[in-house]
């Protein structure tokens, strides 16, 4: 039977004075309390050297640890490291190897270890990690339903310099909205391009991207100032989960023929890179059949957006029972006496708090959720972008 570890002493004196009795053998004894003959005769033996104190539970730290390291070995480190407080372990090793070659020295990570233990080492200060919503389950059901976005891999010029190609299509209809030859993948310059399509083709529902810049940050939600833009517009960014470019098949499959036919080899300067782009452009959404729309061209079923492209972006406005704050210049508000860090994306924005619960808000960005604030640790927890829900459909 297996050896019960919190044996009360009470119980292994009873346990020896019944062998002593003569009660049982050592056997039957052991099969009745429920231990091993190994442990029955361990306690026997302690008793009958050390008496009834020995009957109590033993330290398991070893009598001796032939790999401890010497105490004037461990001076010598330690003043070594306090000398040289920014010298990691190789480094203090390497320094006293030829100063005291008498020495047999320990292992360097069994230095750090002692640096550790005596508060020589500074514990890293880990970054938090933006959390993500996950896979997009959003249909795409009609044109502008969702458009995806995305830089394809930059490639050298013929004559100098680099090409980042911005490309934006249509999800439904496969239709090519823009594919534009950039210098940098900035995002002045990638909403200078989203500005030209939108006025254009009108407003999509939903953007999807990867995780890249210029598209998302580390911030809460990971909003970008090209995402916050896209909020002020109505349109909701939708990022696929991290290095998994199979969530944006189709804008992939897009882009093994844009590098096919369009970058091979490539042209002298951005200038003559984008006229190829252009041509590409138009052979690809009139001419080209494609499968999944059953042989037709993306032009023949593509259709512009209802939604146009405001002339300005009116500001937000927010239910009466809401509290309104400015986001100031360190990307955070003030908030009954605290300071809650947002985004750096939402400088300059207003954002509006609802009591949803005692101590527990929801944060705002016009219509869009962007988490829950927990009033007494000052923290926001984000969540999926979504759009607040009327009153009517509530």
């Amino acid at each position: 039977m297996p050896w019960r570890v919190q044996t009360p002493m009470s119980e292994r004196r009873q346990f020896v004075d019944d062998y002593l009795r003569g009660t049982g053998s050592m056997t039957v004894l052991c099969a009745s309390y429920g231990i091993s003959r190994r442990v029955g005769y361990k306690w026997l033996t302690r008793f009958l050297v050390e008496g009834d104190r020995a009957l109590g539970d033993h330290s398991r730290r070893p009598h001796t640890s032939p790999w401890a390291v010497a105490p004037e070995i461990a001076t010598l480190l330690l003043t070594a490291r306090r000398r040289h407080p920014t010298w990691g372990p190789r480094k203090i090793l390497a320094y006293l190897g030829p100063r005291h070659p008498q020495l047999t020295l320990p292992a360097a990570s069994t230095v750090g270890a002692l640096f550790k233990r005596h508060g020589l080492v500074r514990p890293k200060r880990r970054r938090p990690r933006p959390g993500h919503p996950g896979r997009p389950t959003s249909p795409i059901l009609a044109p502008n339903d969702v458009w995806t976005a995305d830089f394809k891999g930059h490639f050298a010029l013929g004559a100098g310099g680099r090409c980042h190609p911005l490309t934006i299509v249509d999800g439904y209809s496969r239709y090519l909205l823009a594919c534009h030859a950039l210098h940098h993948p900035t995002s002045t310059d990638s909403q200078a391009v989203f500005t030209r399509v939108f006025q254009e083709h009108g407003l999509p529902d939903r953007i999807r991207t990867d995780n890249g810049t210029p598209f998302a940050s580390t911030a809460l939600n990971r909003l970008s100032a090209l995402s916050v833009w896209w909020m002020k517009l109505g349109i909701r960014p939708e990022l696929i989960e991290p290095a998994s470019p199979q969530q944006n098949a189709r804008h992939e499959r897009m882009h093994r023929t844009l590098k096919a036919e369009a970058t091979r080899p490539p042209k002298a300067t951005l200038r003559a890179q984008q006229r190829r782009f252009n041509t590409f452009c138009l052979e690809y959404n009139t001419e080209r059949p494609h499968e999944a729309l059953h042989g037709k061209p993306p032009a023949a079923v593509y259709r512009p957006s209802r939604r146009v492209f405001p002339a300005r972006i009116p500001g937000p406005e927010y239910p009466s029972h809401y509290g309104t704050r400015y986001v100031s210049t360190n990307g955070g508000v003030r908030f009954h006496r605290r300071y809650v860090t947002l985004a750096p994306a939402l400088i300059g924005e207003h954002v509006g708090f609802e009591e949803v619960a005692d101590g527990r808000w929801a944060v705002y960005f016009y219509d869009y959720l962007l988490g829950h604030l927990d009033e007494r640790a000052g923290h926001i927890t984000g969540v999926h972008l979504r759009a607040k829900p009327r009153r009517s459909e509530t």
